[in-house]
């Protein structure tokens, strides 16, 4: 294991880690965290329980991570257990109890005073329980029993390997994301979906309750202090917003939201917030599409975000944490971050949201690799298969494929709100690829407010709504007009230009790269001379996004333009800034 760590990991409580609160569009005044150290123990699969606990591991972090205070792996024929004891506040008394996970990998068991209140599966969307009727006064007992795979299994699992190399990257087992008490009333609200019309001049809203007694809805929106809207709506409502100001990366205006669901006098009150802002594709003068933001071609100049970290892997180590690489990378002139094969805690989006940083979101892949042919050869001489061929992409079980379906909708439906989320990205380099055209399509239909890349980099299928491509060493050039298919154009993966520093690197004697320079000024003439001769005049031929690898080395990748410990910006501040500057229509 490598010893390398970011400032923020001495920074992290055992009592608390990552304290704030966890869904900030749905946000309750009166709640528990449960992150903080819990007994655990590893058993193998036949084990009922553990006999004894092995020690100490520090919540959410994974018990392969160093945050976790355990560091190391759990194999595939092992259970992980959690123990921790709890106490109910004095004013969660008469209350629902909901007992919420952010998210667990990969499947797990929940038990309450030993009684089995349920189980999960899959590893990156959030669930909860309600626990209420195997509560005890005073203390009470949780436990929970993980089971993962990793890359021995069939499932969603994004870079997770359980022996890392390349840019493939350590398993993350079991809890990584907070855990967490809610006290509800029976009748309460369950979720929101928020759909800005900038057009029209209105928020629609969707109120997802439990309320069947005839309980009335109340919202308020405002504008710093000042309330433009007050009054009662229904469960699906439209909220004028007049004279919006729209939101964009430049000005990342956030509306707050507030909603009381009254049911004969017990009330339940939530806050959220929501932006004004509208992404579609429209032709500029010359008739090129273009990707749009609130009506206008919009360049979208992102980077690629695996989202990892070396103490704590999937986990963010802090909020500070997160805020540090989106601020960073908005300061470089960056507007857009993929977030790839990975989804984050909910607060990362809020911080994009409230920073003014687009993000498109991947789907985790999952499936076994498709081998090299099908992973590189072909889509390089630009062949793309048809991917209903189930077996060769790795799917070949139908209920392989519905359990994607099922977390892929699942993510789109726990991520709707985020206000920068502009893209969803269901399949990447043909990775667990099938019927990705038929799948946009039902993203399309689901959320017709967001683009999707059906299928980026390789094995297009002529769906919505880019023709995607990627491209490492070779040169860049803009795709024929019968592959676009009058399709948006976005290089949505190139680069990796990388720069392997010793001192700064997870395993400097196996770092991997694309193409290796020595030097801060040899890597930033590169990197200069890339845009200026082969990015930059594309714009005019319909380029429309660019998604530069990455944000920070990961493990034994060095292509960051941070280190992966975030102490050493790789390349020059001032040649980024200048290159950004000129990516625009």
């Amino acid at each position: 294991m490598s010893s390398l760590r970011t400032q923020w990991f001495e920074k992290i409580s055992k009592d608390c880690p990552l304290p704030e609160y966890p869904r900030p569009q749905l946000e309750r005044k009166s709640w528990l965290c449960l992150n903080g150290e819990y007994d655990y123990a590893v058993t193998d699969s036949q084990a009922d329980k553990p006999q004894r606990y092995d020690g100490k591991i520090t919540v959410p972090f994974s018990i392969e991570s160093a945050a976790s205070g355990v560091n190391k792996p759990l194999k595939p024929e092992q259970r992980l257990w959690y123990r921790r004891f709890f106490t109910l506040p004095d004013e969660f008394a008469g209350k629902r109890i909901l007992l919420h996970f952010g998210a667990v990998d990969w499947q797990c068991s929940v038990w309450v005073n030993s009684v089995l209140i349920g189980e999960h599966t899959g590893g990156y969307n959030p669930f909860y329980f309600d626990i209420t009727d195997a509560l005890v006064q005073g203390e009470n007992e949780l436990v929970v029993k993980v089971f993962d795979p990793s890359d021995s299994g069939h499932q969603q699992r994004g870079k997770q390997v359980l022996k890392p190399v390349g840019f493939w990257y350590t398993a993350t087992s079991g809890i990584w994301q907070t855990v967490w008490l809610e006290p509800v009333n029976y009748c309460r609200i369950e979720s929101l979906q928020l759909t800005p019309d900038i057009d029209g001049g209105v928020l629609k809203i969707k109120v997802n309750h439990t309320c069947e007694c005839g309980g009335k809805i109340f919202a308020e929106v405002l504008d710093g202090e000042k309330a433009i809207f007050s009054g009662e709506i229904n469960a699906e409502d439209k909220i004028p917003v007049p004279d919006a100001k729209l939101w964009s990366p430049e000005n990342p205006f956030l509306y707050t939201l507030k909603l009381t669901l009254d049911c004969n006098g017990e009330k339940d009150e939530v806050s959220s917030y929501f932006g004004m802002r509208k992404f579609s594709i429209v032709k500029d003068s010359t008739g090129i599409p273009r990707l749009a933001l609130n009506n206008k071609p919009y360049f979208q100049r992102g980077l690629l975000d695996q989202g990892y970290w070396p103490e704590s892997q999937l986990t963010p180590p802090s909020d500070e944490a997160m805020i540090f690489d989106i601020q960073k990378m908005k300061e470089l002139g960056y507007n857009m971050l993929r977030k790839h094969i990975k989804a984050e805690p909910l607060r990362w989006y809020y911080h994009c949201d409230r920073l003014g940083m687009l993000v498109w979101q991947d789907m985790i892949s999952g499936g076994q690799y498709i081998g090299n042919i099908l992973a590189g050869v072909l889509p390089n001489i630009n062949i793309h298969v048809k991917d209903n061929k189930y077996r060769a992409f790795k799917r070949g079980k139908p209920e392989w494929r519905e359990e994607f379906r099922g977390e892929l909708f699942g993510m789109v439906d726990n991520l709707y709100n985020s206000v920068s989320i502009c893209c969803w990205v269901p399949f990447n380099e043909g990775w667990g690829q099938f019927d990705a055209k038929e799948i946009a399509l039902s993203i399309k239909e689901h959320d017709p407010t967001r683009f999707v890349d059906h299928a980026s980099g390789w094995h297009d299928q002529g769906g919505p709504d880019f023709k995607s491509v990627h491209k490492y060493i070779l040169p860049v050039h803009a795709p024929t007009k019968f592959r676009t298919a009058g399709r948006p154009y976005v290089l949505s993966e190139y680069g990796g230009y990388s720069w392997n520093i010793k001192d700064h690197a997870w395993n400097a004697r196996r770092s991997f790269g694309y193409i290796m320079f020595s030097s801060r000024e040899k890597l930033s003439k590169a990197y200069e001379r890339l845009h200026e001769r082969q990015i930059i005049p594309l714009i005019k031929k319909g380029l429309c996004a660019t998604v530069y690898t990455q944000v920070s080395d990961v493990e034994f990748e060095v292509n960051g333009i941070y280190s992966y410990d975030r102490e050493v910006l790789k390349l020059d501040k001032d040649t980024v800034i200048k290159i950004n500057e000129k990516l625009k229509f």
